[in-house]
């Protein structure tokens, strides 16, 4: 049997693309296989994706996802390919769209994509880039994948280094900014836990209004009173110049980026 789509790797990621594209309705479970060499994933992977093949060896395939650490990226391709595979999609961070065309060969659509952790809870927001081969029913395809755990946005390969200065690593930044506020607020007297409730649903309710808006300014302005507590604790941040903290370091993981590109 030849498989639409086989996603080499079943870590969390790979699982939770799957799990997306099922969902989306898109892509039939029956025709989808998963690539996993651990055999005690091997046996979690059924419960998680249930009706695709979960498999330790590559099986015929008309495409691939490669979900698997960037070291052993060509490697599954040029396996991928070697059973059919003519589309090829790489998630692996860093690995460039020249490496994973060596390893494809000639004739294959490849394309790269840089996708974000927060894929796992289907909030993802990924970036794509076609090899020289990938047409528009290549990128459509990818980003049919990405698309069912998130929003896909397609770039030139030299702006995959900022993606991921931005969106790639700016889940640690948000986490970050909710460590900090937690311990704030418990500075301040506030019970750890009653703290660490607190700031989850501040995060929650202000991404739900951003979503909802648009317009971080505005919101901004919005919520400060002139001369009033937000005002207040806005100045103390521009004093800090807590902006370009933000700027300096998507600077330091785009830079980051192309060194390991």
């Amino acid at each position: 049997m030849e498989h639409d789509v086989v996603m080499v790797g079943g870590g969390n990621m790979g699982a939770a693309l799957l799990g997306g594209m099922i969902e989306s309705g898109r892509f039939d479970p029956e025709r989808l296989a998963v690539v996993e060499l651990l055999e005690a994933r091997r046996a979690q992977l059924p419960g998680i994706v249930p009706g695709v093949a979960v498999v330790d060896t590559m099986p015929s395939c008309s495409a691939a996802v490669i979900a698997v650490k960037p070291a052993d990226v060509p490697a599954a391709v040029a396996a991928a390919v070697a059973q059919g595979a003519a589309r090829i999609l790489s998630i692996a961070a860093g690995v460039t769209l020249a490496t994973l065309e060596a390893a494809a060969g000639s004739g294959v659509a490849v394309i790269r994509a840089m996708p974000n952790t927060p894929a796992l809870v289907g909030r993802g927001a990924a970036a794509i880039a076609g090899g020289a081969t990938a047409g528009d029913a290549d990128l459509e395809w990818a980003e049919q994948i990405l698309g069912s755990v998130g929003i896909v946005e397609r770039l030139d390969e030299p702006l995959l280094d900022a993606f991921t200065g931005v969106a790639g690593s700016g889940p640690a930044y948000v986490f970050l900014v909710a460590e900090a506020l937690t311990a704030a607020a418990e500075a301040e007297g506030i019970p750890h836990e009653m703290a660490v409730r607190v700031v989850n649903q501040l995060l929650l309710g202000s991404s739900t209004l951003l979503a909802r808006d648009g317009d971080a300014e505005q919101l901004r302005i919005n919520v400060t009173s002139p001369n009033g507590t937000t005002a207040a604790g806005l100045a103390r941040l521009d004093a800090r110049d807590v902006r370009g903290a933000f700027a300096d370091a998507v600077r330091a993981a785009t830079e980051r980026s192309r060194e390991l590109g």
